[in-house]
C-alpha cells in the first residue's frame, strides 16, 4: 500500500508559527521549559536570528500557504519590546503571509500588562492573550515562585479585557497538600473573571527543576494520583457548570470561537515552524514529515542561524507519525479520525480493544472517529498507547 503522509498529517490540518522567547524575569521552580534569566546584551541579535530563521524555513516550505496562527511563547514573550514583536510579525507576513483571520497569540505575565501596552499589542495584530496567573492565592503564588500577587493577576485580566476579547487564563493546581476546598475557591475566583478560555494544568514535577530537586531531597511530596484525579473531576464539574467545558484534556472554552486554534494544529498533527532557542516544530514536505529542534542556548542559536544552518531536522517514520497522531488527536474533543491511519498504511485499532474501552466508559465512537470521555481523559496517555501499533 502506498503511504500518503500528506493525507494524514501536514499543513492541510493547519499551518502555524511558534516563536520561543527564552527569557524570564525569574525562573519558576516548577518550570521545565528552555528558559533563562532576562538579559538584554544580545536581545537584538536574538530577534534578528529569529527573523532569519523564519526566512530560512521558506526555502524548504515553498508550497505552504499563508500562516493560520502565530504563537509567541516562552519564557516570557511579553518582555519583548513592541518594535521586536513588530519586526518578527513583519518578517512572518513578508515571508509566508498571514491569513486575514489568523489567530496571533502572546503569552503575558500579569506584571507586564497595562492599558498602554495592550493597545500597542493590539495595534500589531495580536488578538489573543494567554495570561499566566497560575493562582489567585498569594501563598500559592509564593510557593510557585511567581513575581506577582493575586490582586495584580486580577487587575491584569480586567485591564486586558478592555482591549482583547480573546483571553486565556493559565492556572496550576494539584499542588502538594492542596485540598478540594482550596482548589474550589481558587477556580471559583478564576471563573468569576469570565475569561472565555482557561488552561488548567496539574502540577507536574520534573527532575531537573528546583521542585524536582526538592522532591529528590525529600523536602517536597507531590500530591497523590488519586487526589489529583479528584481535583480533576472537580475542575470538570465546575467548568461545565460555568459554561467552560473542556475541549481538550487541560483546556476549556466558552465556545468553539475561543478554542486555541494554534494548539489545535498540534492536536491535529498539522505543520508548525518552531523558531527561537530550543523551539520544536513539525514540517511536512516531499511526502516526508520532520521533527525540528533549534539549538537550546541563545548564544548557540544566534551563531547557528548566522551560518545559515537550519534547525536540526529528524525524519519521522510512519510508525512515529502514527503514534504521535493517535496520542495528540485523542487529547482533543475532535478525536481521532481512523481514516487518517489508513493513509499511513496502518489498520484501525482492534475492534475488541475499542469495545473494551467503550464498555469501561473511557472511549466513545461516532462514525469513523474515536474520542475520550471525561473519565477517559484521566487515562489519555495509557489509552493512546494501547490503541497505537
Amino acid at each position: 500500500m502506498t503511504v500518503m503522509i500528506e493525507q494524514a498529517v501536514g499543513p492541510d490540518f493547519g499551518f502555524g508559527l511558534y516563536v520561543h522567547w527564552p527569557y524570564c524575569a525569574r525562573i519558576c521552580p516548577y518550570c521545565d521549559f528552555n528558559v533563562y534569566i532576562n538579559k538584554s546584551s544580545r536581545a537584538d541579535e536574538l530577534v534578528s536570528a529569529i527573523c532569519s530563521d523564519i526566512r530560512q524555513h521558506r526555502e524548504i516550505l515553498s508550497s505552504h500557504a499563508p500562516l493560520d496562527t502565530i504563537y509567541f511563547g516562552g519564557g516570557t514573550p511579553s518582555l519583548l519590546r513592541i518594535e521586536d514583536l513588530d519586526q518578527i510579525l513583519h518578517t512572518a507576513a513578508e515571508t509566508f503571509g498571514i491569513k486575514a483571520a489568523a489567530e496571533i497569540s502572546l503569552e503575558a505575565n500579569p506584571n507586564n500588562i497595562s492599558e498602554g501596552v495592550c493597545a500597542e499589542w493590539a495595534s500589531l495584530g495580536i488578538n489573543r492573550l494567554s495570561i499566566g496567573a497560575q493562582s489567585f492565592n498569594n501563598s500559592a503564588l509564593d510557593f510557585l515562585g511567581r513575581d506577582h500577587d493575586a490582586a495584580t493577576a486580577r487587575s491584569a485580566v480586567n485591564v486586558a479585557s478592555n482591549q482583547f476579547q480573546n483571553i486565556s487564563l493559565d492556572m496550576i493546581y494539584a499542588r502538594p497538600d492542596q485540598s478540594l476546598a482550596d482548589w474550589e475557591r481558587e477556580l471559583a475566583s478564576a471563573l468569576e473573571l469570565d475569561t472565555p478560555h482557561l488552561s488548567l494544568y496539574e502540577l507536574t514535577i520534573e527532575g531537573p527543576t528546583a521542585f524536582g530537586k526538592r522532591v529528590k531531597r525529600g523536602e517536597l511530596t507531590p500530591l497523590k494520583d488519586d487526589d489529583q484525579a479528584d481535583l480533576y473531576e472537580l475542575t470538570q464539574a465546575m467548568c461545565d457548570a460555568a459554561g467552560r467545558p473542556a475541549y481538550e484534556v487541560s483546556n476549556h472554552a466558552s465556545s468553539p470561537q475561543f478554542q486555541s486554534r494554534h494548539n489545535q494544529i498540534y492536536w491535529s498533527s498539522g505543520d508548525w515552524i518552531g523558531v527561537g532557542p530550543g523551539a520544536h516544530g513539525r514540517l511536512t514536505h516531499n511526502q516526508q514529515r520532520f521533527a525540528t529542534l533549534a539549538p537550546r542556548r541563545p548564544d548557540n542559536y544566534i551563531e547557528t542561524i548566522k551560518t545559515g544552518a537550519d534547525s536540526t531536522q529528524t525524519a519521522l517514520n510512519t510508525l512515529d507519525i502514527t503514534r504521535e497522531l493517535i496520542a495528540m488527536a485523542l487529547r482533543s474533543e475532535h478525536g481521532l479520525d481512523v481514516a487518517r491511519l489508513t493513509a499511513l498504511s496502518y489498520m484501525a485499532p482492534p475492534d475488541a480493544k475499542i469495545e473494551a474501552f467503550k464498555q469501561n466508559g473511557v472511549l466513545y465512537q461516532y462514525d469513523n472517529k474515536l474520542s475520550l470521555t471525561q473519565s477517559g481523559r484521566l487515562l489519555a496517555d495509557y489509552i493512546a498507547a494501547e490503541l497505537s501499533p
